[in-house]
């Protein structure tokens, strides 16, 4: 945990380079003192074929970031914030850009991971 989660506008696959994006997004939630464990720090990208929008460019990237229960509302902020100005710096003229932070229950929470050697 966590799972960082960017959806976007299906043309940005083709005019901005998400891999960089992704790989930066995961760097910047490892250096935040909100995530301990590296190993558990996950980053994907989904593409949104379909989207309608009442501005322009017509173009978005959302950014929804699961994690644990039981960081403050500070800490949540900051990483919002540290994590738009990563996306900003990768996507600056999209049209617009989002950060949510979600968390999920430490108790109800199932995991499974394969250690290879």
């Amino acid at each position: 945990m966590p799972h960082l989660v960017l959806e976007h506008s299906a043309e940005l696959a083709g005019t901005h380079d998400l891999d960089a994006l992704s790989k930066a997004l995961f760097d910047a939630a490892a250096a935040s003192p909100v995530f301990h464990n590296i190993a558990a720090i996950k980053t994907r990208t989904i593409a949104c074929e379909n989207v309608h929008m009442g501005t322009a460019p017509a173009t978005f990237a959302h950014l929804t970031v699961w994690m644990l229960s039981g960081r403050t509302v500070e800490a949540k902020q900051e990483l919002s914030a540290s994590l738009l100005a990563v996306m900003d710096q990768h996507l600056p003229t999209v049209g617009a850009l989002s950060v949510d932070t979600q968390d999920m229950q430490t108790e109800t929470y199932a995991k499974r991971t394969i250690e290879e050697e």
